[in-house]
């Protein structure tokens, strides 16, 4: 709905709820609004190899902020209502850190800041706020180096400062998972970036021990952890493989224990490989990411130590081996803790596919049995590809839909007042939180002729004028999405 949408005919008297006087042109109503929708919308923007932000290496401070908003720009334009943004590509950092190097990605040099000097991940956060967007930071656990950059090493690398929990292995430096130092070091990475930044998630993808790499010979190498297997496997009795395991799922909980100790309201959402296991369910093929990747990702969602959990179904509806509904209805059989299932899509695809796919896995991811929701893989599939943001802006994404509530106290009524605006005919609405509030968003509902048109504001937003309808109301949305009662005000008869 349009600015222009909330212009009346009302007299100069100021109305306010509950003290809003019944000679003006509105007066105070117990109307109910329909529900808004609720749906995760997100996309990943990836800034391993500039994928998708910053577009190159180098860019001066306001040619990186420029892309960043016209990037955020168009996913609310879209609709969206969350992007989960790459800050730790490789034990580097897209934002000010003292624990970790600047990513040579951002400026084509590890280690070196931003010029002039700003802090993207404070930039995206307050620019993502404006626009209605949650940011959730996404973190590579434990993906050291990637080998193919071009610059120099920093001095302040964990490859040269902690050189001990580095392991080579293929085309990339890795920390080795079974270090307990590597647990802690980690660990501290994401806790400072909780602490420090007002983020709305902390997010990891699918690497956790890597994808095997090959050696000279062609055979599949092993990771190269005897050090701490010798020093911390061999005692447990455990298989090596198990060990692994172990090692992941401590992690896990860990850092999931972590963020809710020091911020509840912070989701914390992993993103595994696809599939758990081939044959489950029965008919699907593939990869084996609880043997390959020691991601026992099934007993993270069945043990609840994500908020929210969102496999890599990045195959079509009708292949029977890798179907996405199938995975999808398997995941959600395998979730006792209730945890929202928000499957990501492989959108890079709808070209060859076709955008109706898409269409119908969002659809099909509106179905859920917790709530409805999606990731696309990736920002840069939506921003280049116009037939798949017409057809998503056609259909699934033709109103707005607020991000799923978490348990949490939700704000309290608004109160609303009425007054004449400076245009002939129009009217002005303003609003106000309950004693104590500071609502993330507002839900401005408005009817006309038994229509309804939802909007979702900005909580600093706390005023609208447009064109005439019956019934105007307000709902404020707190910080884990819970929605107050609507106040709500209507015309006189």
């Amino acid at each position: 709905m349009k600015l222009t949408t909330l212009i009346a005919r009302l007299g100069a008297t100021t109305l306010s709820l509950p003290l809003l006087s019944l000679a003006a042109g509105y007066q105070p109503s117990t109307v109910a609004p329909p529900k808004p929708a609720r749906e995760f919308r997100a996309a990943w923007v990836a800034t391993v190899a500039n994928i998708d932000w910053p577009s190159k290496r180098g860019l001066d401070a306001a040619e990186q902020k420029a892309e960043l908003v016209a990037i955020l720009d168009r996913a609310a334009a879209l609709k969206l209502n969350a992007i989960i943004f790459q800050v730790r590509p490789a034990c580097d950092a897209m934002y000010a850190s003292q624990i970790e190097p600047w990513s040579e990605y951002l400026t084509g040099a590890m280690g070196k800041p931003p010029e002039p000097f700003y802090d993207p991940l404070t930039f995206a956060v307050e620019e993502a706020h404006k626009r209605g967007l949650e940011l959730h930071a996404w973190f590579n656990p434990y993906r050291a180096l990637v080998k193919s950059g071009r610059g120099e090493v920093s001095p302040g690398h964990v490859s040269k400062t902690r050189p001990q929990i580095v392991r080579d292995y293929g085309k990339y430096l890795w920390l080795d998972p079974g270090e307990k130092a590597t647990q802690d070091y980690s660990l501290s990475v994401v806790m400072d970036v909780v602490r420090r930044y007002d983020v709305d998630g902390i997010h990891f993808d699918d690497y956790f021990y890597p994808y095997k790499e090959r050696g000279t010979d062609g055979k599949e190498m092993d990771f190269p952890d005897d050090a701490s297997w010798n020093k911390f496997g061999v005692a447990t009795k455990l298989s090596r493989d198990d060990w692994r395991r172990q090692n992941v799922d401590t992690f896990i909980q860990h850092v999931y224990k972590s963020v809710k100790a020091v911020k509840p309201w912070v989701k914390f959402g992993v993103s595994p490989f696809g599939i758990w296991r081939p044959g489950h369910p029965a008919q699907i093929k593939g990869f084996d990411a609880y043997a390959s990747l020691y991601a026992d990702s099934r007993k993270w969602l069945q043990n609840g130590w994500v908020d929210y959990f969102t496999p890599q179904l990045y195959w079509a509806i009708e292949p029977k081996e890798q179907s996405f509904p199938a995975l999808l209805d398997w995941w959600n059989q395998q979730n006792p803790k209730k945890r929202p299932i928000w499957p990501g899509l492989n959108t890079g695809k709808a070209r060859t596919w076709g955008a109706d796919e898409i269409v119908n896995q969002i659809r099909l991811a509106g179905k859920q049995r917790v709530s409805a929701g999606h990731v696309h893989w990736n920002m840069k599939s939506l921003l280049r590809n116009a037939d798949l943001a017409a057809a998503l802006e056609r259909t699934v994404y033709a109103e707005p839909a607020l991000v799923p509530a978490m348990a949490g106290k939700p704000p309290g009524k608004p109160r609303l007042s009425v007054t004449d605006a400076a245009q002939p005919g129009s009217v002005r609405v303003t609003w106000s939180p309950a004693a104590g509030d500071k609502p993330w968003r507002w839900v401005l509902q408005t009817r006309r002729g038994g229509s309804w048109t939802t909007e979702t504001l900005a909580g600093t937003t706390k005023t609208f004028t447009g064109p005439l309808p019956d019934v105007i109301t307000v709902s404020a949305i707190g910080r884990t999405g819970g929605a107050s009662a609507a106040g709500a005000v209507q015309l006189k008869k």
